[in-house]
């Protein structure tokens, strides 16, 4: 499943780069678990489809559309996949970008858990706060 796993996932940050948000949710469990660090107003925890598209559309508007989620490598071992990525946004007059790593568990093909770690935790924070 590796290599299957992580054409998967690939396909999905190009879903995204397209905003084909519908592909993307097509790759993730019904029940996906997704982490996002942090005290900015995009931080915490979503459960499901439902929530994890309200995290993409809060995103969406705090960055005026200007959010990139840009794949850098996925590193794979089993069911358990490592995206090393950029990420970089615009928001009031003000441009930031930071790489990521997004860590995955699969399971029978679908994202099922999805943590993200921030190269500067506080940067970011501040980013999406002010």
């Amino acid at each position: 499943m590796t290599d299957s796993n992580a054409q998967i996932l690939r396909s999905a940050y190009d879903a995204f780069a397209r905003g084909d948000i519908p592909t993307v949710l097509g790759t993730f469990d019904e029940d996906i678990a997704w982490h996002v660090p942090g005290r900015s107003p995009l931080s915490g925890d979503y459960r499901g489809h439902q929530e994890v598209v309200g995290f993409f559309m809060r995103a969406h508007e705090l960055s005026a559309g200007t959010l990139r989620v840009q794949l850098d490598e996925v590193l794979a071992d089993g069911d358990k996949l490592v995206a090393l990525t950029t990420v970089s946004a615009e928001r009031g007059g003000r441009s930031w970008s930071s790489p990521e790593i997004h860590v995955w568990r699969f399971e029978g093909g679908r994202a099922v858990d999805f943590r993200e770690y921030q190269g500067d935790q506080q940067t970011e924070d501040e980013f999406w706060s002010s």
